[in-house]
């Protein structure tokens, strides 16, 4: 069921999950099982072995295709597992143009593992398309970007960007975790590859860990699949039936993150211990006309800027209704420091994010509750 004739939040419930033949049961089974019967050797035509392929990670995969309007999709065992397998596509000597912000996770696994089997990278700021142009070079085969980024919240052009480097030989992916498709659908403003840790907003329960990727191209995917099956880092049935319950709700959820996060971070911006507020729904952000153009609403992340890395620091251990914790997109709301939690990777890099940087992920609760509790951590 990927018809575009249906909304995200029908997609959401319905794609890849239709009542169970067998039972009639109206949600997707777990089908814990490592393997499968077979009718006679090398005859089968169904599942094999649960590495391969399971149901429920089948209809995960369905699903989540039909929501970034993509005709595949593949899922992981984490985020950085489905980022991996998309850098596997590439050989010794391949240029990769990178964001000069993004998630840790991402600054670890390509400068301190892939550089090491031969891939090289630039980073460069995304935002201004003549500095992209000018790092192609003949080798470039990849342009990775996210957006908005993590944790600065700098929005990258992906039409923009997909036209910069149109007519060379360059796969444009992105890492849309902070928005999910509910609020942008990156595949449709021409990227190749659109990945998201499903830990975050697609699961949104922070009560499982994966990955997913989604795109159009039949060889591209047939590559990854491939990939999939041979490393081997997918996800169990449980996970997958956790996240395809999450998505069921992930339209009415990023209403909800949007709409409390646009009032905490408008209370922010008038707040005077906090010095700046980075969020894509106020018009103080510099890239608030590409957030209206490219964005269905501005999400739940927002982060800001304090005085000191103590008062940082005093701000998250603070709070009680923000849990002090890594990872985000979850309904409850979360706080966390940068620069000594997420991001320490980065910390002696060209792309270390401040020491004075708080990042939210703004949950469903009652807002007031959210502002009490934020006003208080500050007060």
């Amino acid at each position: 069921m990927n018809d575009p004739k249906y909304h995200l939040d029908t997609l959401a419930i319905h794609a890849g999950q239709p009542p169970d033949p067998v039972t009639g049961a109206i949600m997707t089974p777990i089908y814990q099982t490592s393997t499968y019967v077979q009718a006679a050797p090398a005859e089968h035509k169904g599942y094999e072995y649960s590495r391969t392929d399971n149901p429920t990670r089948t209809a995960l995969q369905e699903c989540v295709a039909a929501l970034e309007g993509g005709q595949y999709g593949l899922a992981f065992a984490s985020g950085l597992a489905a980022i991996d397998t998309i850098m596997r596509l590439f050989n010794p000597g391949d240029h990769v143009i990178v964001g000069n912000d993004v998630y840790g996770g991402t600054y670890r696994l390509f400068e301190r593992v892939y550089r090491r089997y031969g891939l090289t990278f630039s980073w460069v700021d995304l935002a201004d398309l003549d500095s992209v142009r000018a790092a192609i070079r003949p080798e470039t085969r990849l342009l990775w970007l996210e957006t908005p980024t993590n944790p600065m919240m700098r929005l990258a052009d992906i039409a923009g960007l997909v036209e910069t480097v149109r007519g060379h030989p360059i796969l444009v992916a992105v890492d849309s975790t902070f928005c999910s498709p509910a609020i942008q659908q990156p595949l449709r403003l021409g990227a190749d590859i659109v990945m998201h840790s499903s830990t975050k907003y697609l699961g949104g329960h922070s009560d499982a860990v994966g990955g997913v990727i989604a795109l159009n191209n039949e060889e591209i995917y047939t590559q990854l699949k491939f990939l999939q099956n041979a490393v081997g880092a997918v996800p169990g049935p449980m996970d997958c039936f956790l996240v395809l319950r999450g998505l069921k709700t992930l339209g009415v959820r990023i209403e909800r993150h949007s709409q409390n996060a646009l009032q905490i971070a408008q209370f922010l911006e008038d707040h005077p211990a906090v010095q700046q507020v980075i969020y894509p729904g106020l018009e103080s952000h510099p890239q608030y006309a590409l957030a209206r153009q490219q964005m269905r609403f501005p999400g739940g992340m927002i982060s800001i800027l304090l005085d000191t890395p103590e008062a940082g620091r005093r701000m998250v251990t603070r709070t009680k209704l923000f849990a002090l914790a890594e990872s985000l997109g979850g309904v409850e709301s979360l706080i966390e420091h940068p620069y000594s939690m997420t991001h320490a990777s980065t910390a002696t890099s060209d792309i270390a994010v401040p020491k004075t940087l708080v990042r939210l992920s703004v949950g469903i609760e009652n807002v007031e509750d959210l502002l009490n509790d934020l006003r208080e951590a500050l007060s």
